[in-house]
């Protein structure tokens, strides 16, 4: 391990493997990537259910999306790197009159941003998936450009470019203590030694917060799990990777193989870095799942796994540079969305390192300054 660098980055998630390989891309290759793992990508990266999407209810999260999901779409021939990207769509389902006319001014300010999103009936409802059930269905909101991608597959291309490009990436190399020096920050401390650096950069996840204490600065980000099942094949399974999304129950699936691959959030759930599954939410899951889509009741779960959203007041990422101590930068928070805005996010943290400013899109609005302004917009458009 290098005992100074211009860059740590805590975490070998996506976002922590974007901001390295971008950094590259910047001029910027003195870098260490920390990750207290044995491997890349163990934590909420390798856990999340691979979706995308531009249906979200602020501008800021739409752009995000927007440029992320150019990114994806262009990185065999940017990165170098095949992966899987199907745009078979996200519907989301509505049951509820004020849900329906929310989705429906969302829908508004999605299509002034140029998102192809349709209104839908039940029949058109119908045409993309025929086995659903619409019982109390009012309406839905459906985008084409919206899909599933492969997050291991884009993880793993930045960590490729990047090492070639002369960042060093630690395995089992916990942060026990991030050094400041006159008010800013002078390096990291891991179980295995020091490393000098004048910039630190918080891409921790669900552990953000944590990494925050370390440096004496609150990051309000607080880690809940979410439970993902996979079922065998069984007749009826859907014919593309369409994400249905039942809104008010948070029921969702997507095609996964032969099967399905389906989750739902659980209100209940207290924030925890608990990541065992709890089979008896499955008991809790299935009536909601068969109720919405009936052919489910032939099927069986092959296997199943939880993780962490990282869930921020507003349920919008927080991005930048720490106001009270220079040096330290943070990208955490996503709130679910995470592996969607990776891609963006790891080439605006890259912009604000080498240049002082974003050059991609404006940001500002996503500071920890927003906290103690309370500027918070809140995101409802959360699954």
């Amino acid at each position: 391990m290098k005992s100074t660098a211009d860059v740590v980055i805590i975490g070998g998630g996506i976002m922590g493997c974007s901001i390295a390989y971008h950094l590259t891309r910047k001029g910027i290759r003195n870098v260490v990537l920390l990750e207290k793992e044995a491997m890349l990508g163990t934590g909420a990266t390798g856990r999340c259910s691979g979706g995308f999407r531009h249906q979200f209810s602020t501008e800021i999260n739409i752009r995000l999306s927007q440029e992320s999901v150019r990114m994806m779409q262009a990185f065999p021939e940017e990165v170098g790197e095949e992966i899987t990207f199907h745009q078979d769509g996200y519907l989301f389902l509505l049951t509820e009159a004020g849900a329906w006319e929310s989705f429906r001014r969302c829908a508004e300010l999605q299509r002034r941003l140029g998102v192809p999103v349709e209104l839908l009936g039940s029949e058109e409802i119908l045409r993309l998936n025929p086995n659903l059930s619409l019982e109390g269905v009012l309406g839905a909101t459906y985008c084409s450009k919206d899909g599933i991608s492969d997050p291991l597959g884009i993880l793993h291309g930045y960590a490729k470019r990047a090492r070639e490009a002369g960042v060093e990436i630690c395995m089992e190399a916990e942060v026990v203590e991030i050094e400041r020096q006159g008010g800013t920050v002078s390096g990291v401390r891991t179980r295995a030694g020091r490393i000098a650096a004048l910039v630190v950069i918080n891409a921790a996840g669900p552990q953000a917060g944590l990494v925050g204490d370390m440096a004496g600065v609150e990051v309000p980000v607080r880690p809940t799990r979410r439970h993902v099942f996979v079922t065998h094949g069984f007749p009826g399974s859907p014919p593309d990777h369409l994400m249905v999304i039942d809104f008010p129950s948070t029921f969702y699936f997507h095609k996964e193989g032969d099967g399905v691959l389906m989750g739902m959030s659980d209100p209940s759930e207290p924030y925890s870095f608990v990541q065992s599954v709890d089979w008896t939410f499955l008991e809790r899951l299935v009536p909601v799942a068969v109720h919405r889509y009936p052919v489910l009741a032939q099927a069986k779960v092959a296997r199943s796994w939880a993780g962490l959203y990282e869930m921020s007041p507003d349920a919008h990422p927080i991005l930048g540079e720490a106001p009270e101590l220079p040096g330290f930068f943070i990208a955490a928070g996503f709130s679910g969305h995470g592996f969607q805005q990776g891609p963006v996010v790891g080439k605006l943290i890259s912009e604000l390192v080498a240049d002082g400013r974003t050059s991609t899109m404006d940001i500002s609005s996503l500071s920890l300054h927003r906290f103690r302004e309370n500027r918070l917009v809140q995101e409802q458009q959360v699954v």
